[in-house]
């Protein structure tokens, strides 16, 4: 199935809903692989959002130039975890466009992926229709590739390198609205989420 994905902003659109992740990180360090869950709800956030126009004038940028972003909510589990260990968390994406067809530019977050802090990453869409972020930390830089297998499917790779060294692998499933209601878990219910559901938002 070839899916039509023209910019960024469009790629962002057919992952909104809920999404069932299943994760491998391998640690280099550690030489051992883990394997983890998650449950992933996206929104999708219009470009007059303010919240998108705070995201962007905390980031130092022109609110004008969003042109749209999304709301992410997850609930993780991992299998290294302790009892009182917990990977439930949301963000806020804003994307800023720095190429005429969209494809490139720059992505603004609430809360990064490996430190939970806000940071903003470089995009581009390759020839495949895959969407690669790079972001740049204190102590690590992060690429990441996500692309549609088909519209209910996704793959994201990425891979940390500095202080801490892993690579890791999803598969992401878009979960129906019987399978939601079967799974009876929001990422913002207080009910715990099952291990065998999982993984850390985008």
């Amino acid at each position: 199935m070839s899916l039509v994905i023209p910019d960024a902003l469009s790629f962002f659109q057919r992952s909104c809903g809920r999404w069932r992740s299943q994760r491998s990180v391998h640690h280099l360090l550690h030489r051992r692989a883990e394997a983890g869950g998650s449950l992933i709800v996206v929104d999708d956030l219009d470009r007059t959002d303010p919240r998108l126009q705070e995201l962007a004038q905390s980031h130092g940028q022109d609110p004008d130039k969003v042109v749209g972003g999304s709301f992410v909510r997850w609930s993780a589990s991992m299998a290294w975890d302790q009892s009182d260990d917990g990977h439930d968390g949301e963000t806020f994406f804003g994307l800023i466009p720095t190429s005429d067809d969209g494809r490139s530019g720059l992505l603004l977050r609430t809360m990064g992926y490996a430190e939970k802090a806000p940071a903003s990453s470089l995009f581009t869409m390759d020839a495949t229709n895959g969407l690669i972020l790079e972001t740049s930390y204190e102590t690590m830089t992060v690429w990441e590739r996500f692309s549609f297998v088909n519209a209910d499917v996704r793959v994201r790779s990425s891979t940390v390198q500095g202080l801490s060294n892993n690579a890791s692998y999803c598969v992401e499933s878009r979960v129906k609205d019987a399978d939601a209601e079967e799974l009876a878990v929001t990422a913002t219910s207080d009910k715990p989420v099952p291990t065998t559901l999982s993984a850390l938002g985008w």
